[in-house]
Order: structure tokens, then sequence, then C-alpha cells
């Protein structure tokens, strides 16, 4: 097999590696500087620069190149002729002010974050299209930065010279970035020296560890934060304060308070992952770090500690020595994350590959409106029809004494919704397809999606929350009406199938009403217990639960159940998903237990872990009209004889549906 053939084989059954086999094809056909990125060198990007040509910073997450920039205006000998502004409302007219003066003079204008006034930016094209290389004196320059924005100028972008620095990759780069900005006389800057450089090292090392959380995608952050810098310095600067002012004791309490809930925690807008901040800070601020100094181990392989170190080259040494590619373990994590994690850069690549495919086809292939009439085609064969809902209303009329009937007709009037637009906008582009009605922008782009084997926004748009490809999803869709179907045919179902559900909260509400109702209690005094049934199968159930019910179809990821034990325990190596097993839902009336930090706010007995369900493993989610979100469903208790930060650390949460 040649390079290009090994990629192709690697994509069929080892998506993880494909990354790193496409880079070896690159590197053989063109050569290796075609996937070596270039060292970031204002100098160099200056030097091909003209007064007529603006350069352009395009910011990323967690880097702020202006620093990078007012030192290089130092050794060029311009920071007294550099004018500098962030745009905003009403900022417009004085940056037009600066350039105006710098234009004449030979001045450098800075105009950053022009992301945030694109109402401006034409008027920033007017002045740049109307340059005079005449009337411009030979030191001026224009220097912008800017997040990447669809509504940023094209014309400045192909004229300008567009420059990125990036964020160190990697926890060992991160921490030696932030030691290399320490000196000696900062580390001594504090009245309990030893304190603190242990607790600033542990600070340290959280801050890296959570920005390389990141690159694990939802299980390492159900959203991605960008925590910057001046977070870390403002923690440091917090800590030598109470240091100097409380030498009697340590408040670890307050130093976590400050760095999870406010310092770091402000930009933290997740629940979850409000919860997940807290847990890894309270490992790195802990008594035992301070206590037990090196022997106190931030992970089980024992290579991340606090050094003995009392000066910056010392602590230097000892990150030199760090391994260049961290094992998820060090960020709690199983080492499935790095699959998880790889399989996402794939798709991500390939979903790039395939935007950039022609739309024309070669003599003998076949062309784009071919596979999209052909796909077309069969996605209406195997459409379900919409259920007949006058029928369903006359089986299952809404009864006090049965909330289950209102939950099946508002699933039914939501399929219905999705299965309507379907069957209405399959035919008629088929139609346009062949010339016979307008291709409206809506129907080129359901067009679009059923050539990249997507689904199309339109329906998406009012179907239920999915990752899958359209092929997976069609086969879903069927499975998830004939789950429908064998309700209205034979009743509730002895266990109900979660991920046939649109709307599962409706379910859980109307099985804990019909509880209330038949005790004749408030329902907001009524939650769920959880009996995990595993001597059994959902096909084993054959009779509805006297009370509560029977749910299936929950998926773990970061770690599986053990049949054995009866308990969490961690995940095979390389299976990224496990189904867990029967569930019983058990009203109980005053549920009660010991303090949940986060999560439900209620109290969490020992021996338990509290795993937030989602709809999807993309986990994020808004808030929806009706008050919950469009992917968290609940909270279930599963048993376990670790503490719960641990699963909390390992991002283990569970999921109705998967992306295959």
């Amino acid at each position: 097999l040649n390079t290009f053939e090994k990629v192709c084989l690697l994509r069929t059954f080892r998506l993880d590696k494909v990354v790193a086999a496409a880079t070896d094809f690159v590197a053989e056909s063109i050569g290796k500087q075609f996937v070596e990125p270039p060292t970031f060198d204002i100098g160099l990007s200056f030097a091909t620069s003209t007064k007529m040509t603006p350069l352009i910073f395009i910011l990323s997450s967690g880097s702020d190149p202006v620093a990078d920039m007012m030192e290089f205006a130092v050794e060029q000998s311009m920071a007294a002729k550099l004018d500098s502004i962030s745009l905003g409302q009403g900022q417009g007219p004085k940056a037009a002010r600066m350039i105006e003066e710098a234009r004449q003079k030979g001045g450098w204008v800075l105009l950053q974050n022009c992301h945030l006034a694109v109402s401006w930016m034409p008027e920033l094209e007017r002045i740049t299209e109307q340059f005079n290389p005449d009337a411009l004196h030979n030191d001026f320059r224009l220097w912008l930065t800017s997040m990447p924005t669809a509504l940023f100028p094209a014309l400045l972008l192909q004229n300008g010279v567009k420059m990125t620095n990036e964020p160190p990759k990697g926890l060992r780069a991160n921490m030696l970035r932030t030691y290399a900005q320490l000196d000696d006389t900062l580390l001594n800057g504090c009245q309990q020296g030893d304190v603190f450089k242990r607790l600033l090292f542990g600070f340290s090392f959280f801050h890296a560890i959570i920005l390389e959380r990141r690159k694990f995608g939802p299980i390492g952050w159900n959203i991605p934060y960008g925590f910057t810098n001046e977070d870390l310095k403002t923690c440091r600067r917090q800590l030598v304060y109470f240091l100097d002012t409380s030498s009697d004791s340590i408040p670890y309490k307050v130093l976590n308070h400050l760095g999870a809930a406010i310092n770091y925690g402000g930009r933290v807008t997740d629940a979850q992952d409000k919860r997940l901040i807290a847990s890894i800070l309270r490992v790195y601020i802990a008594e035992e770090i301070v206590r037990q100094g090196k022997e106190y181990k931030f992970s089980r392989s024992g290579i991340y500690f606090c050094p003995d170190a009392t000066t910056q080259e010392e602590f230097l040494d000892y990150l030199r020595k760090l391994p260049l590619a961290p094992d998820p373990e060090v960020f709690g994590m199983h080492e499935n994350c790095d699959i998880t994690c790889a399989q996402a850069e794939t798709t991500q690549l390939l979903e790039g590959i395939l935007c950039m495919a022609p739309r024309s086809s070669s003599s003998g292939g076949r062309s784009q409106a071919d596979v999209m009439a052909e796909m077309a085609e069969d996605v209406l064969k195997h459409a379900p029809k919409p259920f007949d809902f006058a029928k369903v209303e006359g089986a299952f009329p809404t009864v006090y004494a049965e909330s289950m009937n209102t939950v099946l007709k508002q699933e039914v009037v939501r399929y219905n919704r999705l299965l309507y637009v379907m069957h209405r906008a399959l035919p008629e582009f088929q139609k346009a397809l062949k010339g016979l009605v307008q291709m409206t922008d809506e129907l080129e782009g359901m067009g679009n999606a059923l050539f990249k084997n997507a689904v199309p926004e339109m329906w998406s748009s009012v179907g239920f929350l999915s990752l899958k490809p359209l092929s997976s999803w069609v086969r879903d869709l069927g499975d998830r009406i004939n789950f429908l179907d064998s309700w209205i045919r034979d009743g509730v179902p002895p266990a109900v199938w979660l991920s046939g559900l649109f709307f599962p909260q409706a379910f859980f509400t109307g099985t804990l009403q019909n509880y209330a109702r038949g005790q004749k209690m408030a329902i907001d005094r009524v939650s769920f217990g959880f009996v995990f049934l595993d001597d059994r199968g959902p096909s084993d159930i054959e009779e509805r639960a006297r009370e509560g019910v029977y749910v299936y179809g929950i998926f773990l990821e970061g770690c599986r159940w053990d049949y054995k034990s009866h308990l969490l325990v961690e995940s095979a190596q390389k299976k990224l998903y496990e189904e867990l097993p029967p569930i019983h839902l058990v009203p109980l009336v005053d549920k009660v237990g010991s303090v949940s930090t986060f999560g439900t706010g209620r109290l969490i007995p020992d021996g338990i872990y509290e795993c937030p369900i989602y709809k999807v493993l993309s986990r994020a989610g808004t808030l929806s009209t009706t008050g919950h979100s469009t992917n968290f469903v609940l909270w279930i208790d599963i048993p376990s004889d670790r503490p719960q930060d641990v699963w909390i650390r390992s991002g283990v949460a569970g999921f109705l549906s998967l992306k295959f």
C-alpha cells in the first residue's frame, strides 16, 4: 500500500490514526515544511509589509499578541509613535483620526478587537482603499487584531500580512511559559516563601491543566473557555495577600473558592463545568501540597508533583524533564480520551476536505446533482409516514390518572412536525433538481447536506437533537417511530427506551406526576431513586413497574458498569461507550443524603456518583422556551466505591444517543 492508500484504510477502521497518516502523506508528497508550523516572528512579517499593507493579528483563544507587538515597537524605536485603541461602540471616529495623523507623521496605529466593531469595518475598508502611496509616510504602518469573523473586510484580508500566535500546546509548554515569565524576586516576594512557592506551583499547574483539557472536546469541558494568564496573575496576587495577612493558618477554602468560582469561574457558565473546575482545583490547592511537598503526587503515574525548588531555574529544570505529550491520566481521565480526541480531530479534517469538494464531476463520474437525487430518493423511500393524530387522541385521551397519555401525544406532535417537513421538502427538492420549480436557498442547503451525508438544517431545526450522519439518522428515526408505534398499539411499554423520546424530560415529569397524584401529595416533594437491574435485559422485563418506571438506552462515557461488583469502574481499553443496564426509576418522597456543592444542589450520600445524562455527546446545550436545556436531561445516582471527584475529573456522563 502507498501512503495515501494507508490513509483510506485507516479511515475505515481506525479513525483516530487518520491525522497522523495524513500528515505523513503530505510530508512525503510535497515536503515537511507544509506540516511544520512556522514560528511566530513579528519581525519577519514586518519586513514583508509596506506602508500600504496592514498587518493583521488573527487572535486565538488564550493568546494575546499585543504584548509581543509592543516589545517589537520598542525594538524598532517606534514606541513613542505608536497609538493604540480598542474598538467598540463609538470608537470608530477616534480610530479614523489616529490613522489620519499617523499617515502624515509616520506613526504606527494599532486597532484592537476589530471583531467587536463590525459595523465600522466598511468604513475602515474605505479608508484603506483610499491610501495613496505618495501621500503616506514611509514609516506608517496599520496594525489590526481580530478574532475570526465572516464580517471582516475581504479586501483587507487579501492585501494584509496575516499573523497568528496560538498559545503553547501541551502541559509542559504551558508550565515552561508560565515559569519563564517569573523571576526569583517574584518567587521570594512573600513572607511565607516556601508555602507561596508550592501553592503558586499548584495554581500554575491548575492553569495548564484546565487549558489543556480543551483538546479533549466535550469530555474535557462542556464549553471550551478562554482562560488567560491574567486569571493566573490574579490568583497569584491574592495568594500573596492572604499568606502575608494570615500567618497563623492558610485559607485553603477561600483560595479554592476565589480561584474556582470567581477568578476562573467567572468565565464558566455551564453548571457541570462549575462542578468540574472546583473539583480540579481541590487537587492542587490543598494542605497536602504544602505539608508533603514532592511526595504529594498529582496523578497515579507519580511523574507530576511540586518539586522542592527555591529558584526559578530549579523549577524550570524540573519542568523540562516532563513528557512532551502527557497521558490523559494527569488530567484524571482514562486513556481512551486520547482516542476520542484524535477521532474529533480527524472528523474536523475530513469535514473541511469535504467542504472543498468539487461540485462538478470529471467524465465518467457522478455529478453532485446525481448524488443528491439518489440520496433524496433513498431518504424519501425510508422516511416513515406521519401518525394519525386523531386516532391517537381517541385511543389515549387526556385523563387525570394517566399522564403518560399526554406524554405520548406530545411525542406524536413533535415527530409529526418533522415528518411533515421531510415529506414536503424531499419531493419539492426532486422537482427543483429537474428544473420544474425554483431552487430556493433552503432547498439548496438541503441538497448540499444530502451530498455530504449530513442532516439538513431545515430538518434538524424541527427534529430531535442528534449528531449522527444522515444515513444513521434515518435509521434512528425509523427506530424511534417504531417505538412509538408499539406504544400506540400495545400501550405503555414495560421498559421505556429513553433514546426514542423526543423530549424525555416530559416523560420523567409525567412519571412523577402519576405517583404524586396517586399519593395525593405535592410533586415537588417527589424525586427519583435509581435501582440498577443488571440481572436482566430490556427484553426480559414483561410488566410495568407498580411504582415508577423501567428505562433503558443510556450509554456511559469515561467509565463502565461492572456487573460483578455492581459499581462504576474504569472503562475497558478502546471501548469508548458502554450501555448501562436497565434502571428502575423509583419515586421517593423527600430524598436526603450528604451535601453536594454543585449538580442538583441536593444532598448526595457517600458511595454515589451524581452523573449527568445528556441527549447527545456534545453535552453543551441552551435553555429552551420550556426552561429545560436542549441537551441536558437529568442527574442519576450511580453506586461507586470511589470519591465523586474521581469521576467528575474523568468527565463521566451518560448519553441517550451516540454519533453512529
